[in-house]
């Protein structure tokens, strides 16, 4: 039997999953500024996939990468969904906006 498939299905599962508090932390603690690491991270992990042999490392390089690329976007759409009230603020980056106006 050939289980790669499953493997890399359930490293793909665990990846997003995986990325979804991170998202979160990365916005409340850094802002959505921090997307350039996840482009940087993103773009390595793909072109790094495109040079290792193996199919299974490969793939999950490759999902990672493309976890990473993804969350750039969801690092925006996290800060319009604090700004909506459905996750909380970091206090001392709201201080840092009220100065700023």
């Amino acid at each position: 039997m050939n289980y790669q498939g499953i493997v890399i299905a359930a490293v793909c599962f665990l990846t997003i999953g995986i990325f979804h508090p991170i998202v979160i932390k990365a916005e409340y603690y850094f802002s959505k500024n921090c997307w350039p690491f996840f482009l940087i991270m993103g773009a390595g992990a793909i072109t790094g996939s495109l040079f290792v042999d193996n199919v299974i490392l490969s793939s999950v390089l490759s999902a990672f990468g493309a976890s990473s690329l993804w969350s750039i976007g969801e690092l925006f759409a996290q800060e319009k969904r604090v700004e909506k009230g459905w996750f909380p603020e970091n206090p001392k980056r709201k201080d840092k906006k009220k100065q700023n106006k």
